[in-house]
């Protein structure tokens, strides 16, 4: 049967099929790179030609032989032309550039006693990805921008650019006067040179991290100052965006503070920046001066429907997982993304409350359901890769975060914490590795979790599960059959496993625990009387598919007294019982009645399915829901049981709800439904700006329909 991957709600699979489309096997094995020597320093000196789009520079390093008798050494540059080398005397050095490569014959072979200094001089000319040169548009101002993820720090300073190799570092950039420059660590200073109409920044990063990390931002940023405590924060923006970037930023020192005591670690660079750039989509972490696109300034309408915090936390997170611990090669990616995505699920919790943070967890999840059905699974700690990109997908990001999750289930809050706090400041400002983690895990709770590290991380694949119940009224006894189903699939385990069980009756909830570790068991709970709901996973731990199919009664209650996850996995099964008038009503109840959103949104789509008219005052009353999703929602319901009225309703919604959102959705209805009368109307939408653009794409879709049809 078919397997159907629902993009936002709670996933419930019939049986178990895959339409993969790549196989990760068939990619190389890497391994980590060997080094001759550490490198220490960095003090690169450039001169920027905003005009001509182009630099000169000077790499000055210091760095020890990790070996005896060093003779050469060999660094990584790419695009960039390296005219000279000299040593610390200034004294020229033999050396040879390749394509990638650039080797230095060193004037003595040396100890790694000694430290050695040198200075390779060369400039940039072509434009490289790893430094872009962005034009000025309506949009945006010209501006430089560095993108040095995974491995392109190489473009623009000849360095050793591998993350295991972390270094200090000071950037000295010299470039036009009108223009602003921001880097990582703390600013050391700016010196005019007025006869020249140029200034020069010098930014110092006293403490050691990976060349990918590295930041260079130049444009006529408008700064805004911010602080937490004596902790500067600051927001580079467009000047155009100073006022939405007051507003669209104004939580990050509290979110840092969030992280502080959530880490029992205080953030550890000289100050926090966060700066706009053109090319990013959503954001990119470099010590202490994070990279955002555009989209994290909205202005007051947007930010109804588009948040931007989870984002923004992801990226403080990443100055301790990432930044202050930095995975050692890329097969541990894990260990910066999947720590922290998890982190902006434990931040939503903490700002937005546990429903919110609950139902960001289900998308989390679906997000690596859609990639394992449809493209590849593979084991989270992976070698088989061409470049280290293709291990920053779903496996990496929601997946550790769900395996994260587990683990803290597992061990509990108090051993899950001290271990996050513990494994900071026993590595800090070092590369890790998963066995790192996996010691710290047995140092800290004295618990051996090798088993769960090498179910989850070492193995692909996630659980599935089939569960049904039975009760015997004679005996008082529920028995449940759990069947591990996962197995079909190439290398996935029948996992070793807790899951709790909730039993409800009307008097109490009985939680009760039990190990999962064969293909198929059978579990019996004596009862007083038959439970009212028997809730598998009770808490939503486990990263699980799973069938469970239950009476009508029991969704019912369940889709009324469970918890958001509980409540919205039942919404959406009572489909099996669409023609009940029960089931009907309980829909209609919980689409104007329900606590949280997503679940009132799942009840319109499954009464919209219906095509009844008799809910049409249902859809009607939802247009006034508090939130936008519901409001769009209730307008497509209304749409699909062929609303006389629809166009003139898509009209007064369009010229009356906030919500961007909703506007965009009474735009395609327009071009849906409407006929050439509606085109002058369309191409004035058109022309509105909002929030991600969706009300313009929104009435150009609407207008191709409408020449579609005639």
């Amino acid at each position: 049967m078919k397997h159907i991957i629902l993009p936002t709600l709670l996933l419930v699979p019939m049986m178990l099929s895959l339409a993969q489309t790549i196989d990760v096997y068939q990619r190389p094995i890497q391994h980590e790179r060997n080094r001759d020597f550490d490198a220490l320093h960095y003090r690169i000196t450039l001169d920027v030609d905003m005009e001509n789009k182009s630099l000169a520079g000077v790499n000055t390093m210091t760095f020890i032989p990790l070996n005896e008798g060093l003779e050469t050494i060999t660094l990584d540059a790419v695009s960039l032309v390296v005219k000279e080398v000299v040593d610390i005397n200034e004294s020229p050095l033999s050396f040879h550039q390749s394509e990638d490569k650039l080797t230095i014959m060193l004037p003595v072979p040396y100890s790694h006693r000694d430290t050695v200094v040198l200075s390779i001089k060369y400039y940039l000319k072509e434009q490289v990805l790893g430094l872009r040169f962005i034009d000025a548009t309506d949009e945006n101002p010209f501006q430089v921008s560095s993108d040095c993820f995974p491995n392109k720090a190489r473009q623009w300073i000849p360095c050793y650019d591998d993350p295991h190799d972390k270094i200090t570092q000071d950037l000295i950039v010299t470039v036009d006067a009108k223009y602003k420059v921001l880097s990582n660590g703390s600013l050391a200073g700016i010196r005019e040179n007025k006869r020249e109409g140029k200034h020069t920044y010098h930014w110092k990063q006293s403490l050691p991290h990976s060349t990918y990390l590295i930041n260079l931002s130049i444009a006529d940023y408008a700064v805004i100052r911010d602080s937490l405590g004596s902790l500067p924060v600051n927001y580079w923006v467009y000047p155009w965006h100073v006022e939405d970037a007051k507003r669209s930023f104004k939580k990050t020192p509290s979110m840092i503070e969030f992280f502080n005591d959530l880490y029992q670690y205080d953030y550890p660079w000289a100050k926090y920046d966060q700066v706009l750039s053109a090319y990013m989509g959503g954001g990119a972490e470099a010590t202490s001066a994070t990279i955002l696109g555009e989209r994290a300034v909205t202005d007051r309408r947007g930010a109804l429907d588009f948040s931007f915090e989870g984002v923004i936390a992801h990226e403080i997170a990443h100055q301790w997982w990432g930044d202050l611990v930095t995975l050692r090669s890329w097969e541990h990616t894990w260990m910066n993304e999947s720590f922290g995505t998890y982190s902006d699920y434990l931040y939503k919790v903490h700002a937005w409350g546990p429903e919110e943070g609950a139902y960001d967890l289900i998308r989390k999840k679906n997000a690596y359901l859609r990639e394992a059905h449809n493209r590849y699974m593979r084991p989270v700690v992976f070698n088989r890769y061409e470049s280290p990109g293709q291990n920053f997908d779903s496996h990496t990001y929601p997946k550790g975060a769900c395996i994260l999750h587990m683990l803290r289930y597992i061990l509990g809050d108090d051993s899950f914490f001290r271990t996050l706090s513990t494994f900071l400041h026993r590595h800090e400002f070092q590369p890790v590795t998963t066995q790192d983690f996996m010691k710290c895990v047995k140092d800290v709770t004295g618990k051996n979790m090798d088993w769960f590290f090498e179910q989850f991380l070492f193995n692909p694949g996630h659980a599935v599960f089939e569960v049904t119940q039975e009760w015997d009224e004679s005996m008082k006894t529920l028995s449940l059959k759990i069947v591990q189903t996962q197995d079909q699939w190439d290398k996935v385990p029948i996992y070793q496993i807790p899951v709790n069980i909730g039993l409800y009756s009307a008097q109490e909830k009985k939680i009760k625990k039990v190990w999962l570790d064969e293909k198929t068991e059978v579990f019996e709970f004596k009862l007083d009387t038959k439970p009212l709901l028997v809730r598998f996973d009770d808490g939503n731990y486990l990263l699980k598919e799973w069938t469970f199919k239950k009476r009508e009664e029991e969704l019912i209650y369940q889709a009324r007294k469970d918890d958001l996850t509980g409540r919205l996995w039942a919404v959406n099964e009572l489909s099996d019982f669409r023609d009940s008038q029960k089931t009907v009503g309980v829909w209609s109840e919980i689409a104007l009645n329900d606590t949280f959103w997503a679940v009132r949104k799942a009840a319109v789509k499954q009464l919209g399915k219906l095509n009844n008219g008799r809910n049409r005052n249902i859809f009607h009353t939802a247009l006034n829901d508090t939130n936008s999703k519901v409001r769009a929602a209730a307008l497509v319901a209304l749409a699909d049981i062929d609303d006389k009225d629809i166009i003139p309703l898509c009209r007064n919604i369009f010229e009356t709800d906030e919500s961007y959102l909703v506007m965009a959705e009474a735009v395609k209805l327009i071009g849906k439904f409407g006929d050439e009368t509606q085109l002058t109307f369309l191409h004035e939408a058109r022309k509105i700006t909002s929030a991600r653009d969706v009300v313009s794409r929104a009435a150009g879709q609407a207008i191709e329909m409408i020449k579609k049809e005639n």
